[in-house]
């Protein structure tokens, strides 16, 4: 018998992709970005719609066994203003409006390290009053710090979890599998591991390519097709863009800069230091940082390839999100492609969680 699932703020259906590999059936979904929707659309199925979550019948979401989802995390965020009474900042009660209405014997919540350290207008902290109520509607839940490289998906990127059991045992979370040293564990999956079996990028954003060589690894054999490779094309970057670019060595950021460069930013963090990610080229021998909605720019994490003179393309972006090769993006503009990818759940590790999952519903009274 299947495990009915219902998605919220799907987005291009990262958690839900994880999900459905591991055999669970997505039977509904909810986003109000259009172009993450068409997306969804293309890559998982039509029981997905475009609406304000806010503005929905409750009585319209199916019964499911388990509800997935992480709210918008701009609120939470620790790179921006934080404003957790602001409308995306309360979709988290939302969240948890849903969770009493439908009453699934599991969810998965998912956000931003932010959420940890969010406080409401009284001081009190967010994430200690989520973890009260989940328990006051009847959830046991268990929470945790999740770097996804520690599953082996090739990017330090750590999110928080909470995943609550209803009438169950406490969710325990997979033991890792990967660590730095490869010491006790297998070894980090690095950017070079994910992406050096891709051809060189080309210049049509419609273009498909075909793999450089045969796989050479048991990632690359996860994440590949038997057809061409879409959104492999080469990200605009301005003169300035360029002459940065040529200087940054792999592993290294502003620092590598000449100072005469022309950005008065480049030139007061080399002074004062700070944001060392900015600028940054990814170590081909170590997990990429944290893929963010702004991977075509230069300034905003560490973008460049740890190989070539250039930014990392969609379908790279994609690889170290953990995304397979066959998943394709629609979208109406560049940006909304970026948001699809950086605001995404990594399959991989939906798929690990979705599968530890199992072993509790197994164990729970029907």
């Amino acid at each position: 018998m299947s495990i009915k699932v219902v998605s919220l703020f799907s987005g291009g259906g990262g958690l839900d992709l994880g999900f459905q590999k591991a055999g669970y059936e997505i039977i509904w979904a909810i986003d109000n970005n259009k172009n993450a929707v068409a997306t969804y659309k293309e890559n998982i199925g039509n029981h997905i719609i475009c609406a304000d979550i806010n503005n929905i019948d409750l009585a319209t979401i199916p019964n499911a066994d388990v509800v997935i989802g992480g709210p918008p995390c701009q609120s939470f965020s620790l790179a921006g203003k934080r404003n957790v009474e602001d409308e995306r900042g309360q979709l988290v009660w939302r969240y948890i409006e849903i969770i009493r209405h439908v009453k699934p014997k599991a969810f998965v919540f998912e956000n931003v390290m932010g959420l940890l350290s969010a406080k409401n207008k009284n001081g009190e902290k967010i994430f200690e009053l989520l973890k009260r109520t989940f328990c006051d509607i009847g959830y046991n839940i268990e929470s945790k710090v999740v770097n996804v490289a520690d599953y082996g998906i090739p990017q330090r990127r750590k999110r928080v979890l909470i995943v609550g059991v209803n009438n169950g045992k406490e969710f325990a979370f997979p033991a890792p599998t990967h660590n730095e040293s490869g010491v006790g564990l297998k070894k980090y999956v690095s950017v070079k591991d994910a992406l050096d079996d891709l051809p060189e990028a080309i210049l049509d954003e419609n273009g498909i390519v075909h793999y450089r060589c045969e796989a050479e690894n048991d990632y690359q054999r996860k994440m590949r097709t038997n057809q061409g490779v879409t959104e492999h094309f080469m990200p605009k970057m301005s003169e300035l863009d360029k002459y940065i670019v040529s200087h940054v060595r792999p592993g290294g950021n502003y620092m590598d800069i000449p100072s005469d460069v022309k950005s008065e930013r480049i030139r007061r963090l080399q002074r004062e230091g700070g944001h060392t990610t900015c600028y940054g080229r990814m170590s081909p021998n170590e997990p990429s940082y944290t893929i963010n909605t702004y991977f075509n720019r230069p300034n905003v994490g560490c973008n460049i390839h740890y190989a070539e003179n250039r930014l990392i393309t969609v379908r790279e972006a994609l690889r170290l999100q953990s995304f397979p090769d066959s998943y394709k993006i629609v979208s109406s503009s560049k940006q909304g492609r970026n948001l699809i990818v950086g605001n995404a759940v990594p399959p991989l590790m939906a798929e690990i969680i979705a599968n530890q999952l199992k072993k509790h519903l197994k164990e729970l009274p029907v």
